[in-house]
């Protein structure tokens, strides 16, 4: 399996099966963090983490405090396509696999400053 990215004319196939996008909140400044897997043609998301709360950032029901970091279990069903806003206005997107993180528009060079990243699972 391997995660396709887009954005405009910039793309990049990544081999993976599995990854964690993560940002900082652009009022609060507090990370947030998704784990998501690429199962039978859709991104699946398994885990979302909140490192703190503040004004709007409200853990949602169910969630667990564990060392001071909030654990969750969206109820998202799969999705096709994952389209994230690229924006000078704010920090960006960071993706990680098993065995790095790199910010997800290094892996688009050239990219627009005010751009559609999209994410899905590549064509067989």
């Amino acid at each position: 399996m391997s995660l396709c990215l887009a954005a405009g004319a910039a793309s990049a196939v990544l081999a993976i099966d599995a990854f964690t996008l993560s940002w900082i909140h652009s009022i609060e400044k507090i990370r947030w963090e998704e784990d998501w897997r690429i199962e039978s043609g859709a991104l699946v998301i398994d885990e979302a983490r909140i490192r703190g709360s503040g004004a709007g950032m409200e853990p949602p029901a169910g969630s667990v405090l564990k060392n001071g970091v909030w654990h969750y279990r969206p109820q998202l069903p799969p999705q096709a396509v994952l389209r994230l806003s690229h924006s000078p206005h704010t920090a960006g997107y960071t993706l990680c696999t098993s065995t790095v993180c790199v910010p997800l528009a290094d892996h688009l060079p050239g990219i627009d400053n005010n751009a559609v990243i999209e994410l899905r699972e590549c064509p067989p």
